[in-house]
């Protein structure tokens, strides 16, 4: 049986990243069936389309290939003035020029210190997702608030409870690719 090829996306470019951390904890809790890569985003150019007419970019190409190549993705955001950062929008931008995203498999998480954990920034991802016509996983919802005092420095989740959330979070996340292939 081939595996299962999940793309995780984080929005966010900081290197100590609350979000980046939540990404990797996601990808380890993932069952044998599944393989998991993480794709860089710092790359992507400022969508112009101008810049588009003469060619897109080499990582934004990559980034398309990546896309194709993957049964689904994983989009881990932060929230930013109540919605999601400009380099995530800016990314989501270039792919709905080559429509990589029309009809992907996608699941949306994000960590926030904050008490709400991301809840209007996903809201956000999930409206230009919906326009294009993406299979978003809405089963389950993972809004990981006070994320600073629940991942530890190492990057790993400090609370088995949080741990086994994760764990089924990601389990229906792949089940949900298997029905939707």
């Amino acid at each position: 049986m081939e595996k299962i090829k999940i793309l995780g996306i984080s929005g966010s470019l900081r290197k100590d990243s609350l979000n980046t951390k939540l990404l990797k904890c996601a990808g380890k809790v993932l069952s044998e069936n599944a393989e998991f890569d993480i794709v860089d985003i710092s790359g992507v150019p400022i969508y112009n389309g101008d810049v588009e007419a003469l060619g897109a970019s080499q990582a934004v190409k990559d980034l398309e290939e990546k896309i194709q190549n993957a049964d689904a993705v994983l989009i881990v955001t932060p929230e930013y003035n109540y919605s999601i950062p400009g380099v995530l929008k800016n990314t989501i931008d270039w792919l709905s020029r080559s429509k990589v995203l029309n009809h992907k498999i996608i699941a949306i998480m994000g960590a926030s210190p904050g008490m709400l954990g991301t809840v209007r920034a996903q809201l956000h991802l999930r409206e230009m997702l919906l326009f294009m016509r993406a299979k978003i996983f809405s089963e389950k919802e993972f809004y990981f608030s006070r994320a600073d005092a629940r991942i530890d420095e190492s990057g790993e989740l400090k609370d088995e409870n949080d741990k086994k959330f994760l764990k089924d979070f990601m389990d229906g996340f792949v089940k949900f690719i298997e029905e939707n292939k």
